[in-house]
């Protein structure tokens, strides 16, 4: 039987779904054994309580808002029901940056942080979500450094700041002390670009989506635990990359996240950072990708990684993975939902 390219999308989704009900979790660390890896992670399931909304559920599971919102569309936000799944989209394509200290990937809204080991252990990485800065008020795409940390920070905001809040009719202090009303949160760490830092928030449901002036928000329990571990000359790296391409072992995958809205005319509709990065993951060997696949990955946008193909040194038709795919869904007994490309 051959597949259709809406049943590859979802069976990529299915197969690597899990049914595992949890709320309370903390910062997973995942490890990659083979350097040449870029998947981790995985796709859990959960269940609200009667008390949860849709951004408790994210927050709980290391989540932001847009996350979990995009592959629950039907869900509400502020009355789940107990009774449906929610889906917790955890698994990750890792973005093509050097795996040292920290890495931003802004439209993604989510931050990568590579502990350093010793030689002979694997990689290990802890992954946080972001909130991250609103159009007009860009987050710079360079590679920098942690430069000064500080617990229980002032915030002195910048003139263009405070000019913005005087206009709106909400004037600000030029110096406001650590606390409840200090945007910063309780820990800050300064990059080596002007005013720019990675901070906490007093206002934790703005995760996931662009509400701050540039600066890149955590989760106060994210922060507190990351500036913990982070040591000052960190390196820093952000990039914008709103599809991200990686594999594991000869299997290929393709992520997609909305791009930021400045970026339009770079990604709608467009492979060509699609196809670099199959080139620089591939290297030398041959590959062989269903690009109409990939095409809807990039319409869809859900932020699930989908496997759109293979290395050909192990496989010489595109067809023996369909194959594959249809033997392990045919066992499961899980109902497709066509129509939004999500497991019903």
């Amino acid at each position: 039987m051959h597949f259709t390219r809406r049943h590859y999308l979802l069976c990529n989704l299915q197969f690597f779904l899990l049914y595992i009900f949890v709320f309370n979790v903390s910062a997973e660390v995942y490890e990659l054994a083979n350097t040449n890896d870029s998947l981790v992670g995985e796709i859990r399931k959960t269940r609200a309580s009667s008390e949860d909304t849709l951004l408790d559920i994210a927050r709980a599971n290391g989540l932001g808002f847009h996350e979990i919102k995009r592959v629950n569309p039907k869900l509400d936000t502020w009355l789940p029901d107990s009774k449906e799944d929610v889906i917790l989209p955890s698994r990750y394509v890792l973005p093509m940056a050097k795996r040292d200290g920290i890495v931003l990937n802004i439209p993604e809204m989510r931050l990568y942080y590579f502990p350093k080991v010793k030689p002979g252990e694997v990689t290990k990485i802890v992954t946080y979500p972001l909130g991250i800065g609103r159009q007009g008020w860009q987050t710079p795409y360079i590679n920098t450094r942690i430069i000064e940390k500080k617990k229980h920070p002032s915030w002195h905001p910048p003139k263009s700041i405070r000019e913005e809040h005087e206009a709106a009719g909400d004037p600000l202090p030029k110096r406001v002390k650590p606390g409840p009303d200090n945007p910063l949160g309780d820990y800050a760490m300064r990059l080596g670009i002007p005013d720019y830092l990675i901070h906490g928030t007093n206002k934790p449901f703005g995760i996931g989506m662009r509400v701050s002036h540039g600066c890149i928000r955590l989760y106060p329990e994210d922060i507190e635990e990351l500036f913990q571990q982070v040591k000052l000359r960190t390196p820093v790296h952000i990039v914008n990359q709103p599809y991200k391409v990686g594999r594991l072992d000869d299997k290929i995958y393709l992520e997609a996240h909305p791009f930021l809205e400045e970026d339009s005319e770079v990604y709608k509709d467009n492979l060509t950072s699609v196809v670099k990065m199959i080139v620089k993951l591939t290297e030398e060997q041959d590959y062989q990708i269903e690009w109409d696949l990939a095409k809807q990955v990039i319409k869809e946008m859900t932020g699930i990684p989908i496997l759109i193909g293979r290395l050909t040194s192990s496989v010489t038709q595109i067809d023996a993975m369909n194959e594959t795919l249809e033997e392990a869904s045919g066992d499961s007994g899980i109902d497709l939902q066509l129509e939004t490309g999500i497991l019903n």
